[in-house]
């Protein structure tokens, strides 16, 4: 087999081989993966780069805590650079792949065990290796009336990895960050922390109360280089008595605005419990036909030939989705009040709508996407407005001139959180067309900046944006960032250029 010639940065290849001989025996020769065909499914990066530019210089997995510690200190000893993942399926963001070439993969699949379920206070602990799928299969096989709440590609990914890139999903659950509670942390002298009440010995309270005492430490684990989470507390939501999902439809391109003015309120009351999602007509034709079957020509695909289209299949200019819960007596009147709400507005209403992500359903229908173009190239990008027609509007236009210099259409989930709006932004191509992925490459770090400059900020950025998003946030934020890394993780082994963090 050929030999992985990746090194990381600063380390020479006869010290990167004494490493991996004293990983091998930490973890177990089986679990050191160097060779260029065992690193092929930590390579597939999706997002619109030379996957070259992001290569592993080789894969670790550990089983425990221990293992973990294990591999720290060697790597701390020689100076080798260590991503952390734990299910690796970051899709749309780079997936398996290190922020910088020749970083060390730690893949924590294999520590894949459900510690607890308590069926009472509806809250569970795992390790980062358990995907929603599995701990799904766990709760049915026990006849737990809880629900998950699941991101898109719910089967495929797990809870640990999608809360601490502060992940969403679509029940009232669906801030996932929001529902965790605990977590333990391997930092990188080896040390383990239990956030929250698990930092007292023998607590009976760390998966109910997330604060413990002093500073509140969860948050800084998300999104950064500062430690290795190897358990999180989750909250699960008693399933309902039942539940009602409605779709609305606005018939008008500006109805957008007349959307969200609608929603805004009622999620802030309460009366709608869950996000609610709006999608544009281009996303839904994703799920019934090819780009192809609709335009040859260059550049994007008309909006009128997108609206007729979509009409031809009953998909309006936006579609808004949204789910009421609880008993029948509860559904009736929050019924009433969105119904009169949004006809008011000019919506039209499907009162019985299927929407499996909104009722405990998984499934993969957010794939169907990757159809439209064809070739696997997916960027995803996550704008943050205030939840207001005008500023909903504003992206829309933003995004729509910017991917249409680029010859790409606008994919797009406005989704009314309460009071953000989160203008979820599909870039889907051709990976293996270098122009097509060029031109993507291009659109994705235009349209950054072109949010950014309109004080639209990312909330999550992939592996390719993740220093220019550091800095649209100012140097203030990124001296504290560094400060923290270089007291935390001295000699800058943890993911270096997560987040755009670095020693």
């Amino acid at each position: 087999m050929p030999s992985r010639t990746v090194l990381p940065a600063g380390v020479s290849s006869t010290s990167f081989a004494r490493a991996l001989g004293e990983l091998r025996e930490v973890v177990g020769a089986a679990y050191v993966l160097a060779d260029r065909d065992e690193l092929a499914p930590y390579e597939k990066i999706m997002i619109p780069a030379a996957e070259d530019d992001y290569e592993p210089s080789g894969a670790i997995l550990p089983a425990s805590v221990e293992h973990v510690q294990g591999v720290l200190a060697v790597c701390s000893k020689y100076k080798v650079p260590l991503w952390p993942i734990s299910t690796g399926r970051n899709f749309g963001y780079g997936s398996a792949a290190p922020a910088t070439r020749g970083q060390l993969i730690l893949d924590l699949k294999r520590m894949d065990r459900i510690l607890e379920v308590d069926p009472v206070l509806c809250t569970a602990l795992v390790e980062p290796g358990v995907t929603y799928q599995q701990l799904q299969d766990h709760l049915k096989e026990h006849n737990s009336a809880l629900w998950l709440d699941f991101p898109g590609d719910g089967p495929l990914v797990g809870p640990v990895g999608n809360t601490l890139e502060r992940g969403t999903g679509s029940t009232p659950y669906a801030d996932h960050l929001a529902h965790a509670c605990g977590m333990e942390v391997v930092l990188a002298d080896g040390r383990v922390l239990r956030t929250g009440m698990g930092s007292l010995p023998g607590s009976a309270s760390w998966q109910v109360f997330k604060y413990g005492y002093g500073p509140y430490l969860d948050g800084l684990f998300t999104q950064s280089n500062f430690g290795i989470v190897t358990k999180l507390g989750l909250w699960l939501m008693p399933a309902p008595a039942a539940y009602r999902t409605l779709l609305v439809r606005y018939w008008d391109d500006q109805g957008l605005a007349a959307a969200v003015e609608t929603a805004r309120p009622l999620r802030l009351s309460g009366t709608i419990p869950n996000p609610c999602r709006l999608s544009n007509a281009t996303l839904m034709l994703t799920e019934v036909m090819r780009r192809a079957e609709l335009f040859q020509g260059s550049g994007p695909v008309p909006n009128d030939a997108i609206f007729a289209a979509a009409r031809q299949h009953g998909i309006a200019p936006w579609n808004l989705t949204f789910s009421l819960y609880g008993t029948l007596e509860q559904i009736g009147p929050s019924l009433d009040i969105v119904t009169r709400a949004f006809e008011s507005s000019g919506g039209e209403i499907v009162s019985d709508y299927h929407d499996g992500s909104q009722s405990n359903e998984l499934n993969l229908s957010s794939f169907g996407l990757l159809n439209w173009v064809g070739g696997g190239g997916l960027a995803w990008l996550a704008p943050v407005s205030p939840a207001r027609g005008g500023d909903a509007i504003r992206q829309r236009d933003i995004a729509r001139t910017v991917l249409a210099m680029h010859g790409m259409d606008y994919l797009a989930v406005p989704t009314v959180c309460g009071r953000d709006l989160h203008h979820l932004t599909a870039l889907v191509f051709d990976y293996g067309d270098l122009q097509a992925r060029q031109r993507a490459k291009d659109c994705l770090r235009d349209l950054a900046a072109a949010f950014t400059d309109n004080g639209y900020g990312l909330h999550r950025a992939g592996i390719g944006l993740m220093d220019q998003v550091a800095r649209s946030y100012g140097a203030i934020r990124r001296d504290v960032n560094r400060a923290l890394k270089r007291a935390l993780d001295p000699n800058g082994i943890l993911a270096p250029g997560k987040s755009g963090i670095h020693r």
